[in-house]
């Protein structure tokens, strides 16, 4: 391809389209400029380096990964909008998984701050877990058992990691199950330490 009509915005789309294709970790600039058709230099107008266009890549999928949760949980509440936002988190990581690898990634928290996406994760995030009735440091916490639920089956899944005859839909629906029972149940911080 020509330089001509390269952009910003266009040359992270190509790297996410590139991280699906072959893994994030496979993504650098010399790729990126082979796909084009130009040289490396030339990128370097629209990325400053490598960990930018990377972090971009992880901005993008953020971006998208939440609108599809947005959807998917639009109207809905409490177990309902939990498997509406699990089901897409897991549609999304693995329909996309270079994208996905990216959104794991370490981002500089004053580009969070400035990343409408990122904060609208939050809001959607937390406004569902709101429903359970936490507050923090309870919402911290159930975040961060959602996450790593979530993260840690999908990683399985793709990898094939799950090699019980069980269908994994049917585990997956169970593991939300359960989420749902303990975000109903959750001890929080304000009950103090539970009895042995």
């Amino acid at each position: 391809m020509p330089r001509a009509g390269l952009t910003t915005d266009r040359v992270v789309a190509a790297a996410a389209d590139l991280a699906d294709e072959t893994g994030f970790e496979s993504v650098t600039v010399s790729a990126l400029a082979r796909h084009f058709g130009v040289k490396d230099a030339s990128l370097y107008t629209h990325v400053r380096n490598l960990q930018d266009l990377r972090v971009r890549v992880a901005l993008l999928a953020g971006g998208e990964l939440i609108d599809e949760i947005a959807v998917a949980v639009a109207g809905r509440a409490g177990r309902e909008a939990l498997a509406a936002f699990a089901g897409a988190y897991r549609a999304y990581a693995l329909r996309h998984p270079g994208r996905y690898a990216a959104t794991r990634i370490r981002v500089d928290q004053s580009l969070v701050a400035d990343s409408p996406a990122l904060r609208r994760t939050a809001e959607i995030t937390y406004g569902m877990l709101r429903a359970y009735g936490l507050t923090e440091p309870d919402l911290t916490d159930a975040v961060r058992l959602l996450r790593s639920t979530f993260h840690g089956y999908c990683a399985l899944e793709a990898s094939g990691g799950f090699g019980a005859p069980r269908d994994v839909q049917a585990s997956w629906d169970k593991a939300v199950d359960a989420l749902h029972v303990a975000l109903e149940n959750w001890p929080r911080e304000t009950e103090g330490p539970r009895g042995h």
